[in-house]
């Protein structure tokens, strides 16, 4: 086993699919979770003598090695929550900007492209991160902005819009924000 520390936009920048396998737990992090994450995230982006902040280790593993896609796809072991939990953070991120940078550095298009979807990808492969069950196809609309399906996980859709409720209202800068996002290792 090999451990390392990276940052991690740049870790879901490359291309790659973190698959959650069945036998892992629905995604079940509650608002008090968010807050936590959210309250780092704010603390650490205002702090320009912070350099990066630690949310917790992913473990994963090669799904095989055999694989026809030139997008890896990893057994997502541990950190299955964070990952979703800051995909969702990203994905209201995206939405709360649009389509201009602003004074962020980032538009809704790149935060996607880099962080959320494999662009060149279609089907599944598309997604940086599936999950299981129910919680797949919510996320992958969350992701997308569409219509919610009649069964759809209620954790992901309520974290996902205490995140865009934050960002819209808290009156924290978008830039503080993104800026915490950037130093989360």
């Amino acid at each position: 086993m090999k451990a390392f520390e990276t940052n991690l936009l740049e870790f879901l920048r490359a291309p790659k699919q973190f698959i959650i396998p069945i036998y892992q737990r629905i995604y079940s992090w509650n608002l008090t979770q968010c807050q936590q994450l959210w309250l780092d995230i704010v603390r650490v982006g205002k702090d320009d003598t912070a350099q990066a902040h630690f949310v917790g280790s992913i473990v994963y593993i090669a799904k095989g090695i055999y694989n026809v896609s030139n997008v890896p796809q990893l057994l997502l072991i541990d950190g299955q929550q964070r990952l979703t939990t800051l995909s969702l953070l990203l994905a209201a991120v995206a939405e709360v900007l649009g389509d201009d940078e602003q004074d962020v550095g980032i538009n809704r298009r790149r935060v996607g492209n880099y962080y959320l979807f494999n662009s060149e990808e279609e089907g599944d492969l598309y997604y940086k991160l599936l999950l299981t069950q129910n919680d797949k196809e919510t996320l992958k609309r969350v992701l997308q902005g569409r219509e919610m399906p009649e069964q759809s996980s209620t954790r992901v859709v309520e974290n996902y819009k205490f995140f865009v409720e934050k960002l819209r209202k808290s009156g924290v800068p978008l830039r503080v924000v993104y800026e915490g996002i950037k130093k989360l290792l």
